[in-house]
């Protein structure tokens, strides 16, 4: 793969290209479009899993300037299905860098666009929706890129499950560099917190362990009877990539575990948690993506500035045929953003508390669920 100037294009389903410079792997590639208005951390959300399958649009104008480093990953490994920016920094300038953006992605068979027009194309993702886009770096006739773009498979058909979730059961004792409010807890034993990995980022389990949990992370094929035997004292259900509905094995899982453990979900655990109590999930427009997102509780309060990465939300109507209780709605949209059941102990979050990137305002919801555990 070389890294000279060389050109790319990128087409979507609506028959609409749009041309730029090719900066990183080459080749041809389909998958869903989403645009993320954060301004900050790039290197956070490409390595995010629950970006799989996705090529993401960077709102912002300018990203790769710092480079990329081995301590601010969420996974092992670049997730997104292509990059597209305003402009990509070939040369960073940052003392923790050890590589430029553009390298780190050709070296994973990641392509990334610079000089697209990202305003026009993120407002027609805006009008349209999400869709179902392809890129070249090799070849550049406009009709065959957009004849792959239809063609290629709706997110929906897809099973990530096993694309990104953990292969093993690992211990994580890692904390976050610099604890936020770190939490004392009140019990002489930490608690076990089982995090059934989806596509988990990384800071989630910094964060439990940081607020005083041990934590050990399973892959999402694992049956409630062996998450059981690890006897834990909560079990978190991860963040993750693709449509609710296709990850039905770990949804039973969820079902089995229900009032035998305390319960978290966390973005698309927080889905296939209210899946398994009998709600419903749907597609939105354009999904939520970004750091800014207001949310509230439900009666009003204190609102929370969140980080959001999703596509798909609980139905509303869905809620009274289900034991949950709604506990946050986002002030854009009025969407779902937390439930609860007291009875069963289940508390979800469609947003990201651990952040990376974003606002620190809901990391108090992580704290809250390990100060929880084991109480008499």
């Amino acid at each position: 793969m070389n890294m000279l100037k060389n050109k790319g294009l990128l087409a979507l389903e609506d028959g609409s290209t749009y041309a730029g410079e090719s900066v990183a792997a080459a080749g041809e590639w389909v998958g869903e479009i989403v645009f993320n208005t954060s301004m900050m951390g790039y290197q956070e959300i490409i390595t995010d899993p629950s970006y799989w399958g996705q090529m993401v649009v960077f709102t912002y104008p300018h990203i790769g300037n710092v480079g990329v480093n081995e301590q601010d990953v969420e996974s092992r490994q670049p997730y997104v299905r292509a990059v597209i920016a305003r402009q990509i920094c070939k040369q960073p300038s940052n003392w923790r860098a050890t590589s430029s953006l553009p390298a780190y992605l050709c070296q994973a068979g990641v392509p990334a666009l610079s000089g697209i027009d990202t305003r026009s194309l993120t407002l027609r993702l805006r009008t349209k929706g999400v869709m179902r886009a392809a890129i070249s770096t090799v070849r550049f006739e406009p009709e065959r890129l957009i004849e792959m773009a239809r063609n290629a498979p709706d997110m929906s058909a897809l099973e990530p499950a096993d694309e990104v979730t953990s292969a093993i059961v690992n211990r994580w004792t890692e904390a976050i560099p610099e604890a936020w409010q770190p939490v004392v807890r009140t019990s002489c034993k930490a608690p076990l917190v089982v995090v059934l990995d989806c596509g988990t980022k990384r800071n989630i389990m910094r964060c439990l362990v940081t607020f005083g949990a041990q934590v050990t992370t399973v892959p999402a094929s694992t049956s409630a009877e062996r998450i059981l035997a690890l006897k834990p004292d909560g079990v978190l259900v991860s963040n993750g990539p693709g449509d609710p509905t296709s990850w039905l094995p770990t949804v039973e899982t969820i079902r089995q575990l229900i009032g035998r453990v305390p319960l978290f979900g966390l973005c698309l655990g927080h889905q296939l948690i209210a899946l398994a109590c009998g709600a419903r999930t749907y597609k939105l427009p354009f999904g939520h993506h970004g750091s800014n997102h207001p949310i509230q509780p439900v009666g009003g309060g204190l609102v929370e500035i969140t980080a959001q990465n999703h596509n798909y939300v609980v139905s509303g109507d869905s809620i009274a045929n289900s034991p949950l209780e709604v506990t946050y709605r986002n002030l854009n949209d009025g969407t779902i953003e937390g439930l609860r059941s007291a009875a069963l102990h289940i508390t979800t979050v469609q947003h990201h508390p651990e952040a990376s990137p974003g606002p620190h305002d809901s990391r108090h919801l992580l704290a809250e669920f390990v100060n929880s555990l084991g109480e008499a």
